[in-house]
């Protein structure tokens, strides 16, 4: 099946289903599952067929208070300008699809209070646009250093912020999803529930719990708070990055959060976009799951660091092809 695949795309034909007027020229790098352009992503997208992606998976520039190299809308901009790109979002997914978004927070100028330009956000894009909000997740970075450090570490009257909002949004209440596939190991205390058996007790609100406990479902549900640590220090990207003297991507996601939701929200051959993608760890997590990738993103360097993303992953292949 795998073989197929390839055989595929490296005819250029993947995305004769995705794309209105066949695939954009000059994408900026292929694989054998994807491609990434160096673009203005709402031109891309603007070219996608409506009802064909199954799940947009990004992490945009956030409003924040300072400007950031890899530029960022003003929370005052920032709603009208997303909105923008997801009334295009809403065309393009499927009507399973689902749209996961993760946006950090930002201090208003100047005092120690939040904005809440992420809820009005979430507000807009269900009230106006008809998104579902299937669930909200927070991605925890316990290794995330004290900011903003004049309320935190110099007046010490607020604590670090270390919890980005994950709005999971859909075209309808029923997206494609299956929680099986993303279960977490037993506990040690849950092993030896499901070894030795559990004492039926009545608890106080009343429920008989006895049968949670009475099967062995390969793992745990996992919660809405994904903890994350983006300790990224020695990986092939960085060493690449610093070897061929290409400043990598500042605000990089951790790859297990693209591997949740890619494996939580599609299946091996499903179309994962990623219109601000950055160094493009949802394309390279992607790639290793089988299912087709579009990603974009207008800064070129950013794209070049990105390639290093997918060299372990290419000799791997190139070693399997040989042998």
């Amino acid at each position: 099946m795998a073989n197929s695949k390839k055989k595929i795309v490296r005819e250029g034909n993947i995305f004769t289903d995705v794309f209105e007027y066949g695939s954009p020229p000059h994408n900026y790098y292929s694989k054998n599952y994807g491609v990434a352009y160096c673009d203005d992503s709402l031109a891309i997208v603007k070219n996608i067929k409506s009802d064909s992606i199954n799940l947009i998976l990004t992490s945009p520039p956030f409003a924040l208070t300072r400007k950031k190299e890899y530029g960022n809308k003003s929370a005052e901009e920032y709603v009208d300008w997303f909105l923008s790109f997801a009334r295009e979002f809403w065309r393009i997914l499927t009507s399973d699809g689902s749209l996961v978004v993760d946006l950090g927070g930002a201090y208003i100028p100047g005092i120690p209070s939040k904005s809440v330009y992420q809820y009005e956000l979430l507000v807009r894009l269900c009230k106006e646009l008809n998104f579902f909000l299937a669930q909200e997740f927070f991605h925890y970075n316990p290794a995330r250093l004290p900011t903003p450090a004049e309320w935190v570490t110099v007046r010490r009257i607020r604590v670090k912020d270390s919890i980005n909002v994950v709005w999971w949004l859909s075209k309808s209440p029923f997206p494609k999803a299956d929680n099986r596939k993303v279960l977490k190991p037993y506990s040690e205390s849950m092993k030896q529930l499901l070894k030795n058996g559990y004492k039926a007790t009545l608890r106080p609100s009343g429920h008989d719990i006895s049968s949670k406990f009475s099967k062995n479902n390969n793992g745990a549900i996992p919660p809405n708070l994904l903890e994350l640590a983006n300790t990224e220090s020695n990986s092939s990207y960085l060493r690449l990055c610093k070897k061929n003297n290409i400043k990598p991507h500042p605000a990089r996601f951790p790859k297990d959060f693209a591997q949740f939701f890619i494996n939580f929200l599609t299946d091996e051959g499903d179309v994962v976009l990623d219109p601000f993608a950055g160094s493009n760890t949802t394309g390279f997590v992607a790639e290793q799951l089988f299912r087709r990738w579009i990603a974009v993103e207008i800064r070129k360097e950013y794209l070049e660091g990105s390639k290093f993303r997918f060299d372990d992953q290419d000799q791997l292949q190139l070693g399997k092809k040989s042998a």
